[in-house]
């Protein structure tokens, strides 16, 4: 465009000379060797602007003529290379789907136009061929060979980090990611397996440091940044919990600072100032912790925060963390323990029923049978409770890719994954649950039909029952759980007049049943029709 326009330009500044020497008339007079010329002015001008392009046109010519070999050589030299970048193209699109013959065609076409020194994508092409072709020798060195050059060094140890990942060399892949994380700190999966190493190792203060990098290049959110640093200075201050208390008081602290709701820093950090005797402070971290979410480990370290207290002291405090959690099942699981410890029984079952009400799980029905065996010792509701606790859902506890813990951990102790651990029910547990009961209309248990005519039966139930607790517990521990299904002749067996019986909550007697109590005989009928 701006070559036409002054191509334009030209023309009308010729045409405007042209036509003003035209309207200005006049001669040109030349003398050379003896000899004088005259034309017009108008000729004189044509003739010195056709010279000058003539001589233009002539330059023009003698140049094209002395550089054609380099012009010509330079055309083909350009259209080998197109073709070479098709090949190299191609060969990229049929190994990103996954087409190892297709392009392992396409590298050696693509090495045959373009040096391999000039494009370093060839390298690359041939690598992922190998690896479609299952060549991994051949794509490892290839990838070692990236390392020489600076543009594919980066691309080398990406390509030896996910081959040692497919080997299952942990210690091989970190160290090609800690390579690149030293070169490239953007690199994520250079950072994260780096920074799963530090953490394998307990560099706390390393894995730090990369966090803080991250954060700085903006590789992660803020949040994310800050939940690490939390999850890094909780462990380093587990880790100097007993070898430097200042130190980990401080980590606790600042890990708690980001993290107000994360249970193990506001634990770690309570603990470290109840070790100073700082009890209020310590008190007040475990307190916000528990209004943002209710955790066994707080309630445990917040009712001991004074080793010297009395039973009712520590009741209180539990108490006192009812109250800023109410309607919770954690809240009522706490006041219950306490109780218990201080021989509180009612205060005790009061309040784990109430969580049996607000949240039926494992662990409610387990302290329930403490409490019934410390008040009354009756093994019977005893175990009819611990069977109630192996059927409930299991209590949450600290998860992490299937391994469960009593205690948080940074790490996972499988992949080694940082934070990996999560407060929550095994999976597998609520699994085996939601199966059992899909099943349970299946396997529903029914009553065992009745040889014998009802009025023997009824009165050898009535017999049976007045003979005394010994008799029964020999009778209840002979007999076996043999269940078959009840039959039409049973019930036709049955008299019109027989009246029902409720049954009972559960339908298996446990072996240590007491049976029927000797002050209820009196009250029951002969001929009343009894399915127990």
């Amino acid at each position: 465009m701006i070559r036409l326009l002054a191509f334009l330009v030209v023309v009308f500044a010729l045409g405007l000379g042209f036509a003003w020497l035209a309207d200005r008339p006049g001669d040109m007079v030349i003398t050379f060797n003896g000899y004088q010329y005259q034309v017009s002015l108008m000729v004189a001008a044509v003739a010195v602007v056709a010279v000058v392009a003539a001589v233009m046109i002539a330059w023009w010519l003698v140049k094209s003529l002395w550089n054609s070999p380099y012009t010509i050589s330079r055309y083909f030299r350009v259209r080998r290379r197109d073709r070479g970048y098709q090949a190299l193209s191609t060969g990229m699109i049929a190994a990103g789907a996954g087409d190892g013959a297709l392009a392992r065609k396409k590298t050696k076409e693509a090495a045959k136009l373009i040096r391999s020194d000039q494009e370093p994508l060839i390298h690359l092409l041939e690598a992922q061929a190998s690896l479609l072709e299952g060549d991994h020798e051949g794509a490892r060195q290839k990838f070692e060979s990236m390392l020489d050059d600076p543009e594919m060094r980066l691309l080398g140890l990406r390509g030896l980090y996910l081959e040692a990942e497919r080997l299952g060399d942990r210690n091989a892949a970190r160290h090609y990611a800690g390579r690149a994380a030293v070169m490239a700190p953007q690199l994520a999966w250079a950072a994260e397996s780096t920074l799963e190493e530090l953490t394998a190792r307990g560099d706390w203060d390393g894995a730090l440091k990369l966090v803080d990098a991250q954060k700085s290049t903006r590789q992660i959110e803020r949040d994310a940044a800050n939940r690490r640093r939390a999850v890094l200075l909780t462990a380093k201050a587990q880790s100097l919990a007993d070898s430097d208390p200042n130190t980990a008081r401080t980590a606790a602290l600042e890990a708690n600072k980001l993290r107000p709701d994360f249970a193990p820093a506001a634990v770690a950090a309570a603990a470290a100032l109840f070790k100073q005797n700082d009890v209020r402070k310590g008190s007040k971290i475990l307190e916000t912790a528990w209004k943002a979410e209710p955790h066994p480990e707080v309630a445990e370290l917040y009712t001991h925060a004074r080793p010297g207290d009395a039973v009712l002291d520590r009741l209180n405090r539990a108490k006192k963390l009812q109250e800023m959690k109410k309607n919770h099942a954690e809240s009522s699981m706490t006041v219950a323990r306490a109780a218990l410890d201080a021989q509180d029984f009612s205060t005790a079952r009061r309040e784990a029923e109430a969580a049996i009400r607000m949240d039926r799980r494992e662990g409610a029905y387990l302290l329930l049978a403490d409490i019934e065996e410390a008040e009354t010792g009756d093994q019977g509701k005893v175990r009819q409770l611990l069977s109630k606790a192996v059927r409930a859902p299991r209590d949450p506890v600290w998860v992490a890719d299937g391994v469960v813990s009593e205690r948080w951990a940074p790490v996972s102790p499988v992949t080694g994954r940082l934070d990996a651990f999560e407060w929550r029910a095994p999976m597998e547990r609520l699994g085996q649950l939601i199966d059992s009961r899909d099943e349970a209309p299946d396997t529903v248990p029914v009553i065992e039909a009745l040889s014998k005519p009802v009025s023997e039966t009824s009165a050898g139930a009535i017999e049976h029952a007045t003979t005394g607790g010994e008799a029964t517990d020999k009778a209840a521990e002979s007999r076996e759980d043999h269940v078959t299904p009840v039959t039409a002749a049973a019930f036709a067996a049955v008299p019109a007049d027989a009246e029902g019986v409720e049954p009972a909550e559960e339908l298996t007697r446990l072996p240590d049943d007491p049976g029927v109590d000797p002050d209820d005989e009196a009250e029951k009928s002969p001929r009343r029709f009894r399915l127990f």
